[in-house]
């Protein structure tokens, strides 16, 4: 179970997936080969509606230094903010995953009926609540072919503001981008983000 990778082991180049659970929801073994629901994929097909920009996770901070009259290098360093995100472009604009960037609203579907046309619909405005996932982006580990890397955040909320271009010779894609909040159930101020894990070795 897990992704194919050759040696060196350590070098990845490889398409992740994303996935999205409600908040609370355990994340899957990683060993599992496919996460059960209520894990879903971003993308009615996972990477394959990702565009070639990839996945990306960023670690930002913001650092402040203390320099003092008496020296031209800096002292102290002190962190005063920091964040996770993760990006991708998503092509696929299907109701289900456009609900991504509209705060997860609910998609509405209205059967078809004698003479009036089936539809599906979603409302576009956000309101003032936030709403909030768990996300997990899995691909190969960097420890072994077959095994698997998983980045764990318990809670996220999509901060991005995706633009919908409709244009002959591109792809529609919504730019969605996930800022990870603290999680107050968090084992140690080093998980209040959530955990990065690497399989190793196969279950005994």
């Amino acid at each position: 179970m897990g992704f194919q990778n050759t040696q060196p082991f350590e070098i990845i180049a490889a398409p992740y997936n994303v996935y999205f659970a409600p908040v609370g929801t355990a994340f899957p073994l990683i060993d599992v080969a496919v996460p059960a629901a209520p894990w879903k994929l971003v993308g009615s097909s996972g990477n394959l509606n990702y565009t070639d920009e990839g996945v990306t996770v960023a670690h930002n901070q913001a650092l402040e230094k203390f320099r003092a009259l008496g020296d031209s290098g800096s002292r102290k360093i002190f962190r005063t903010e920091e964040d996770l995100m993760i990006r991708l472009m998503l092509a696929d604009i299907t109701l289900e995953q456009y609900a991504h960037a509209l705060n997860s609203n609910p998609v509405t579907t209205v059967a078809a009926g004698a003479g009036t046309a089936g539809y599906k619909v979603i409302g576009l405005s956000r309101g003032f609540a936030v709403a909030t996932v768990a996300l997990m982006v899995r691909g190969p580990s960097p420890y072994g072919d077959n095994y698997t890397l998983q980045y764990e955040v318990p809670l996220a909320a999509q901060s991005g503001n995706p633009e919908t271009v409709f244009v002959k010779n591109t792809p529609v894609g919504l730019a969605l981008e996930w800022t990870a909040l603290v999680d107050p159930n968090a084992v140690s101020a080093a998980e209040r983000f959530g955990r990065l894990r690497a399989q190793h070795a196969a279950a005994a």
